[in-house]
């Protein structure tokens, strides 16, 4: 599943997760499951037709990745894989950073980052002037909203319908469900 939260030149997308490494560093050597949000910058696009026609909408690059993760195998709830990335290069994110503050509250950690988009936006590199200003009183105002969304994929990873392994799939040795 995925959910979008829009505002005119960021959005933050949030989707279930489930994930094999091909190549897992440590402590990586199991799936891990959850909910991964990230902070994008949002392009609109020229319409293809009348005014009233559709606008296209393009989800772009990466600025700020969470991961709300666990092992499989792991109790649900229990966030042993929890951690962010707190910048891009391109597309690719930066080596996972752990924080136990993170892991202990993940929705809540996440959420307050989400309130400052300005300091997330210093962090991963990207200059005040490539969003618009007002996107950081819209996201702020977003925040709990955003919150409970990120509260309710969760429940439904830990009640197994959300971030499962593909059907039928033995053995996986390379995986990635999910949207984002």
């Amino acid at each position: 599943m995925l959910q979008v939260f829009g505002f005119e030149t960021v959005c933050v997308a949030i989707s279930d997760l489930y994930f094999v490494d091909p190549d897992p560093g440590p402590g990586q050597d199991s799936p891990e499951r959850g909910v991964r949000l990230e902070v994008r910058l949002l392009e609109r696009q020229p319409l293809h037709g009348s005014i009233y026609s559709a606008q296209p909408i393009g989800v772009g690059r990466p600025v700020w990745r969470a991961d709300l993760l666990e092992a499989v195998d792991s109790e649900p709830g229990s966030y042993d894989r929890t951690h962010h990335h707190p910048a891009f290069d391109g597309w690719e994110p930066s080596r996972r950073t752990f924080v136990p503050e993170l892991s202990a509250d993940p929705v809540g950690w996440v959420g307050e980052r989400l309130e400052d988009l300005p300091s997330l936006l210093a962090h991963a590199g990207i200059g005040h002037g490539s969003v618009d200003p007002a996107d950081g009183p819209k996201l702020r105002a977003a925040v709990p909203e955003i919150v409970e969304s990120t509260r309710r994929l969760l429940a439904r990873v830990h009640a197994g319908e959300l971030g499962v392994a593909p059907a039928g799939s033995v053995a996986l040795t390379n995986a990635r469900v999910g949207w984002l």
